[in-house]
């Protein structure tokens, strides 16, 4: 075996889903080792800032924090807010990742994007994966990554139509024979959901509440589409009008309506993707039926919405939380897949 061949087998590749609301690592041969999420937290003082906290000790840290320490997410809508924190918050998994190999030849690196990303936003995507210790970084766009993840048959000449909702954005994507034939990236996903319902409760209850509040309210009552049956939450929060701690309940009906503009945002999305697919594609997705992953295919009752929006059959994905990381992992395991695949 050649020195360069040998180096490549060694080494502790990994496929990176960089996501807004959560960073999932995909280690060669072994599969997703890393779901954590994309949270730093650090202290600042007159000589800079210190990483404290990384992932979900960090996200632990939300509105507990004196003044001198900032909780930051580093990604915004998909891509790199906060360059450094970003880089620090990536060599950090990376070490994670590998810290059990005894095998210290730096990486190569596959790291999902968005497929509406700007060329300022891959390369600093790439810079962020090369300071942080990869040897190579190759880019994957995200819906390609979902549908390999979702085992859809990507190279052959038919209809694979994928809608994957992540915390910044939610990307719907036509594929066949390994090309993205018509995607459409919209800056709507778990993220503006939880905001929605930030804003919704305080303008009604006159009640504060957290991110992670918000989004435990999503997961629990969340839903898109209307249910018989009504579920009900209770929520602890601050009154902004007399200034002490008040619990209050909302119930899922409210909550889909106060989430009612991103839904209809990603609805809209899928309705502009089918209009523009070719006539013989869009035959076979009549048949096929779009496939959703991402963490936004969790929100009880979008299949059914989807379903009646558009008439095709809805399939979410097996574990759409991680398709990405899979997908990218899977690319990551086949050379000629990643060239054929991979993005400049």
């Amino acid at each position: 075996m050649k020195l360069r061949s040998l180096f490549k087998f060694l080494s502790n590749d990994l496929a990176i889903d960089l996501g807004t609301a959560n960073t999932l690592v995909y280690l060669k041969g072994r599969g997703v080792i890393l779901d954590e999420p994309s949270v730093v937290a650090v202290r600042k003082d007159g000589k800079g800032a210190k990483v404290l906290a990384v992932g979900r000790e960090a996200k632990e840290m939300f509105g507990k924090v004196p003044g001198n320490i900032e909780v930051i997410r580093p990604m915004k809508d998909g891509v790199i807010a906060d360059f450094e924190i970003t880089q620090a918050m990536l060599r950090h998994f990376i070490r994670k990742a590998t810290r059990s190999s005894f095998i210290s030849i730096k990486p190569r690196i596959i790291v999902a994007v968005p497929s509406g990303i700007t060329q300022v936003e891959k390369k600093a995507v790439r810079e962020a994966a090369e300071q942080a210790g990869a040897s190579e970084v190759y880019l994957i766009e995200e819906p390609m990554a979902a549908a390999i993840g979702a085992g859809l048959p990507i190279t052959e000449p038919t209809a694979n139509m994928v809608v994957d909702i992540g915390g910044g954005t939610t990307e719907v994507a036509v594929i066949s024979l390994a090309g993205i034939v018509f995607s459409k990236s919209v800056r709507v996903g778990g993220d503006k959901m939880d905001e929605a319902i930030m804003h919704y409760i305080r303008k009604k209850y006159n009640l504060m509440i957290g991110e992670p509040t918000a989004e435990l309210i999503k997961h629990n009552v969340g839903t898109a589409y209307p249910s018989d049956q009504v579920e009900t939450l209770e929520v602890n929060g601050l009154d902004t009008v007399m200034g002490i701690p008040k619990t209050i309940v909302v119930d899922s009906e409210e909550i889909r309506k106060s989430i009612f503009e991103q839904v209809d945002a990603i609805v809209a999305a899928v309705r502009i993707a089918l209009e523009r697919t070719p006539p013989e594609l869009a035959a076979e997705i009549v048949n096929r039926g779009i496939v959703l992953t991402g963490g936004g295919a969790k929100l009880r009752r979008l299949d059914v919405l989807l379903r009646e929006e558009t008439g095709l059959p809805i399939v979410i994905a097996d574990a759409p939380l991680i398709t990405v990381a899979v997908g990218s992992g899977r690319a990551l395991e086949s050379l000629d897949m990643l060239k054929l695949i991979s993005i400049r």
